[in-house]
């Protein structure tokens, strides 16, 4: 299944494929963020099994770099999915998801359904 923009309350919304290319790093994000600009989405809905194990590791700084990309460049950027076992083994990502989703600019939500609901009540 390709991405597909999805109109969620009024908000285009670019939702990965669970099968595309894997999220490593900036250059990734780019990418991304290049569909995303070229279909007008406003946010884009990543797959949590699209993102690097590293993503999920605060010290390799791949999720700052990740999310600052997105944020640069005007876009939200939502987590999707299943990270329990993540933050179960870090207090440090517990911290960010928690402060991430009291914000607009980035989400770790468990599923689309989820992020829908969001966008309504944003």
């Amino acid at each position: 299944m390709p991405d597909e923009l999805v109109d969620m309350h009024g908000v285009p919304v670019l939702v990965c494929a669970a099968d595309g290319p894997p999220l490593r790093g900036e250059r990734d994000a780019t990418d991304v963020i290049g569909d995303a600009f070229g279909r007008q989405a406003r946010w884009v809905a990543v797959p949590v099994g699209r993102l690097d194990d590293a993503f999920f590791r605060l010290s390799t700084r791949v999720a700052g770099e990740v999310m600052q990309k997105f944020v640069q460049y005007g876009l939200a950027m939502a987590v999707v999915g299943d990270i329990s076992r993540h933050t179960a083994a870090s207090s440090a990502l517990r911290a960010l998801v928690v402060e991430s989703n009291r914000g607009r600019h980035v989400w770790f939500v468990s599923d689309v359904d989820e992020l829908r609901e969001r966008l309504r009540t944003a």
